[in-house]
């Protein structure tokens, strides 16, 4: 009688996102991805605990052909644009994934390689104390959220659609907006705006070069970047 097969962590990672890709991320229980895999739901925990560990192990997959390493002899703004530009093209393939990338941040060895590697080209263009720290959360928030607007409401969709087709007499602005808007690509959007978004952080860094170190006794928030 043969031997029963023995799984890897990237086995039951890519059964899971299997299970993700297909049935949405509210369809990840253990039992799905044992199904997956052929086996018992009793059999997986041999494998993983439960299934917080479950969506670290997807986390972790998802960004693990990410390179963390800056992109040297550019700019600091132009390295965080390479840094980011590698986490969304592995992402999109994946929106659903996107929510845990936040929730297992403090955990995921992958997801803190690239905050490590985003904060040290941070650290050299001269953001400090909380400067750093929330030009980070900046960072992560144009990321997140520029990869589930599109995937939940994209210009190109229905919902741009409709607010095209609203009344000009009452929604003037939002209704020419929206018939603008349904030309933009979700790539443009990204680039457009975390183009926005780098222009803040350097004027950011002007104010303090300004007005000198800041002096804070300010505990960063509960929960951490």
């Amino acid at each position: 009688m043969p031997r029963p097969r023995s799984y890897s962590e990237t086995d039951i990672a890519a059964a899971a996102l299997a299970v993700i890709d297909h049935d949405g991320l509210a369809a990840l229980t253990m039992r799905a991805v044992a199904v997956r895999l052929g086996l018992g739901t009793m059999s997986l925990y041999r494998y993983v605990s439960d299934r917080e560990q479950l969506e670290g192990l997807v986390v972790d997959l998802v960004l693990s052909a990410v390179d963390t390493t800056p992109p040297p002899g550019l700019p600091w703004n132009e390295q965080l644009t390479v840094l980011v530009e590698r986490v969304r093209a592995a992402a999109a393939a994946h929106p659903q994934v996107i929510p845990l990338a936040l929730t297992h941040r403090h955990t995921s060895a992958n997801v803190l390689r690239w905050a490590e590697a985003v904060l040290g080209v941070l650290t050299a263009a001269g953001f400090t104390e909380d400067r750093r720290a929330i030009a980070l959360r900046c960072l992560l928030g144009h990321l997140i959220g520029s990869i589930q607007m599109d995937h939940l409401g994209p210009l190109s969709g229905a919902g741009t659609e409709a607010m095209a087709r609203l009344s000009p007499e009452a929604y003037p602005l939002l209704a020419e907006t929206a018939r603008e808007a349904r030309e933009v690509t979700a790539g443009d959007e990204f680039r457009r705006g975390f183009h926005i978004l780098l222009l803040g952080l350097r004027a950011s860094l002007d104010e303090a070069a300004e007005t000198g170190p800041e002096v804070t006794n300010r505990r960063t928030p509960r929960g951490g970047t």
